[in-house]
């Protein structure tokens, strides 16, 4: 028999048909357009419709992801939906889009670590595929921002979107698949991005809503210190504990943040040899969406080849990052879609 390690068999996307340009926004907010791109390179974003919540948008991320993988909802094992954006309080988003996929044979939760949490999720995606390797994860990356921002803060109402990502993991042939993952906590930074209502410390009520308080909060000079503080030094100390050089590095899928931001990070990491894939000058911020979104994206467009090395890099709210190196296996021959 063939040696397996764990991979990712099929990807998948869904971002909401409204679109919003920066034209639209700029009044809203109070600035101009060639402020917004200048700070932030997007151009536009899309927001969800009233009618759709953060379930329907990870709900049509993962039936794209199975159709392209041509696996049907019964056959997966276990379903992650990585959010912090989730319909309810409870129960789990991931309830509601196993119900929506009829998936009933699988074990569900939700993952939360804000902008990290795809990564996050194919870690434990990872783990559970070790004592059962012939399963199939479904790992759904989803944020609805638009409902929780302030438009009267320029900081944050720019940046963030809608969107879901989603993959297929499962057994490939030794050699391809995920070959290192690296996770970064560091709670002593909770205050930097934040919602501070709705939950038990400052439950809803007149008083939280009328203070706006169940707004999202960021604090960007503090972010982007974390971010160019720890980020870089994880991602060259991941790769080489993965075997290959920076410049070995054929991809580098990053969290699409801001686009200045990852123009520097790129720098600091020795990763310029590598293509950074980028959807945020379309798509904005999507939050824990980004990284599967611009995942598929690259997939899609049959940028990644069969054997590339592949940096996926997750980063924001928690303080937290995650990060994965793994090895491109094409369907054909290398992965157990069957």
């Amino acid at each position: 028999m063939t040696s397996r390690s764990v991979g990712i068999l099929a990807t998948g996307s869904y971002l909401p048909k409204e679109e919003i340009t920066n034209d639209d926004i700029a009044g809203r907010v109070g600035v101009a357009p060639e402020w917004i791109e200048r700070k932030t390179e997007i151009v536009s974003r899309r927001y969800a419709a009233p009618d759709e919540a953060t379930s329907d948008l990870a709900l049509r991320a993962a039936e794209d992801a199975l159709r392209n993988g041509g696996i049907t909802a019964d056959r997966i094992g276990y379903l992650i939906v990585c959010t912090s954006t989730g319909d309810h309080p409870q129960p789990p988003t991931s309830y509601l889009v196993q119900d929506g996929l009829g998936a009933y044979g699988a074990a569900c939760f939700d993952v939360n670590v804000v902008c990290s949490g795809f990564v996050y999720g194919l870690a434990i995606a990872r783990g559970l595929l070790a004592v059962d390797p012939e399963a199939y994860v479904l790992v759904v990356g989803a944020d609805l921002y638009s409902r929780i921002l302030d438009f009267t803060d320029r900081r944050t109402a720019v940046l963030f979107a809608d969107g879901a990502g989603a993959a297929v993991l499962g057994a490939v042939d030794e050699g391809y698949g995920i070959m290192d993952i690296d996770l970064i906590s560091r709670g002593d930074a909770n205050q930097l991005i934040k919602v501070d209502a709705g939950g038990s410390r400052n439950p809803a009520s007149h008083e939280t809503v009328a203070a706006g308080a169940h707004y999202f909060t960021m604090n960007g000079r503090g972010v982007r210190e974390f971010v160019t503080d720890f980020l870089p030094p994880a991602l060259r100390s991941l790769v080489d504990r993965a075997g290959v050089r920076p410049d070995q590095v054929d991809h580098f899928v990053p969290h699409q943040a801001n686009g200045v931001m990852l123009r520097e990070v790129v720098e600091l990491a020795g990763l310029t040899g590598a293509v950074t894939h980028r959807t945020l000058e379309r798509y904005g911020n999507v939050g824990c969406a980004s990284v599967p979104v611009t995942l598929h994206d690259a997939n899609t467009r049959g940028q990644l080849a069969d054997g590339d090395v592949v940096l996926l890099s997750g980063f924001g709210g928690g303080m937290a990052a995650g990060s994965a190196v793994l090895r491109w296996a094409s369907t054909e021959g290398k992965g157990r879609l069957s």
